[in-house]
């Protein structure tokens, strides 16, 4: 699955798209590259019912005794570690216009950018988000505290039709959020 995305467009196309009703981003730039561990736009529902946009931190912290590295995609909704955040107050949209998969190529992986069209539209990956304490960010740049993350749950079930960059790797879209 993708580890790399886009989002683009304004942040008025996300509000627009999502029905947003509370906005928390402050100044959204373009996004042309967001990575795992990488801070990005989220629109999740708030206790009180209303739709809120707002930045999160890609990835979750990995199941213990795993590795260090965020995991970025549910693969395996059964699993006892994603139980108790597949509920619906922990899910989200994670707004994107373009994800990159990279092909196995010789000598090199070559990276191959997909979009709804070539307009690179708005649109949606289902996701989860969960709040986390400790610390996160680069070995250079340790952020300790309060993260709430989320991560794409565009894995989870496989493709109903073959697509060019494979059935286990298919993303979930939302165009009507």
């Amino acid at each position: 699955m993708c580890n790399l995305y886009s989002v683009t467009k304004g942040q008025q196309a996300i509000r627009d798209l999502s029905r947003v009703g509370r906005d928390l981003t402050g100044n959204l730039p373009s996004l042309p590259g967001i990575f795992p561990d990488c801070v990005a736009p989220i629109v999740r529902t708030s206790r009180d019912g209303e739709r809120v946009l707002e930045m999160m931190r890609w990835g979750f912290p990995p199941p213990p005794n795993l590795s260090n590295y965020p995991v970025t995609n549910v693969r395996n909704t059964k699993s006892p570690y994603w139980r108790g955040w597949l509920k619906p107050e922990f899910r989200c949209l994670v707004p994107f216009t373009s994800f990159c998969e990279y092909e196995d190529t010789k000598p090199r992986k070559t990276p191959t950018w997909f979009a709804l069209s070539e307009e690179r539209p708005l649109a949606a990956f289902a996701g989860i988000w969960r709040p986390w304490t400790g610390v996160r960010g680069t070995k250079a740049n340790p952020v300790e505290g309060e993260h709430p993350s989320r991560r794409r749950r565009a894995t989870a079930f496989e493709a109903s039709a073959p697509l060019p960059w494979g059935p286990r790797a298919t993303p979930r879209t939302r165009l009507d959020a």
